[in-house]
């Protein structure tokens, strides 16, 4: 099983022409799967965009959504889109609504968006504002307090998903790979290679769905877990524990690149 791994590509960014090329590029690399964690494109061009992207696919393309996919629109609106493509085009899986995907029989797939959960670093005091507290509906909020309950509310309800797909997963496979936007760990969140100051940690880390992780990861002491998540644009490899990797990678606005082909 080759599974290749793209994050971050913005693919508003692009022509239709060089996501054609893009997609020739993925292609090449001969996958028989792709996995996307996160910033694909925005709100309103997200679903044409994705299918661009994997027109000339004969595999399957699992993803994740990252913050910039819900520009423009409200969480609620984009998710239940998202829940409605693969009917459109079945070749797109949106990992949260696939549960757990075998790839091999040791291994398998589950993911989650994430979500900066401003809970690590000074979520009060940072002067730090994102596109995200503008640009999407539920985060315009009037006051910090407010939009910190938002946010937090949303780490949890993705912490509480991721758990009970993690859990499903690691039972029968040796290792489990999640997908997912925001680095779960102050650890994995690094700008220039070192980690974000308490200004950005808030919005640059999902802490509730870190303390799932480490909680199963402990509690299967003998199965792999490996996360790959976007959102830094920095590249970051990190054991939290023996069995918990968490890898980010580099990328470019404009410059999407197969990050990685993992051979399963």
């Amino acid at each position: 099983m080759r599974l290749a791994w793209l994050t971050d590509i913005h693919l508003d960014f692009l022509t239709d022409e060089a996501i054609a090329r893009f997609a020739a590029e993925v292609a090449r690399r001969a996958p028989d799967g792709v996995v996307i964690t996160g910033d694909i494109s925005i709100a309103p061009e997200l679903g044409a965009d994705l299918a661009k992207l994997v027109a000339g696919w004969r595999v399957p393309c699992w993803f994740v959504a990252g913050n910039h996919d819900y520009y423009g629109a409200s969480v609620a609106a984009v998710r239940a889109a998202l829940c409605e493509l693969h009917r459109v085009e079945p070749k797109l899986v949106w990992l949260p609504h696939a549960g757990v995907v075998p790839l091999s029989g040791e291994t398998a797939l589950v993911g989650v968006d994430g979500w900066a959960d401003g809970r690590l670093g000074d979520p009060e005091g940072t002067g730090v504002v994102l596109n995200d507290h503008l640009r999407i509906r539920e985060l315009v909020q009037p006051t910090r307090a407010r939009l910190l309950e938002v946010v937090r509310r949303l780490g949890d309800e993705e912490a509480r998903t991721l758990s009970r797909l993690l859990g499903e997963a690691l039972a029968p496979h040796a290792h489990v790979i999640v997908a997912t936007h925001v680095p779960p760990f102050r650890e994995a969140a690094t700008h220039q290679g070192r980690v974000s100051g308490d200004d950005w940690l808030p919005w640059m880390t999902c802490h509730a769905v870190g303390e799932v992780l480490r909680e199963l990861a402990l509690a299967h002491p003998t199965r792999k877990i490996t996360v790959l998540a976007g959102h830094t644009h920095d590249a970051c490899r990190v054991s939290i524990l023996p069995n918990l990797e968490v890898r980010t990678v580099a990328v470019e606005y404009g410059a999407p690149s197969v990050q990685d082909v993992l051979e399963l």
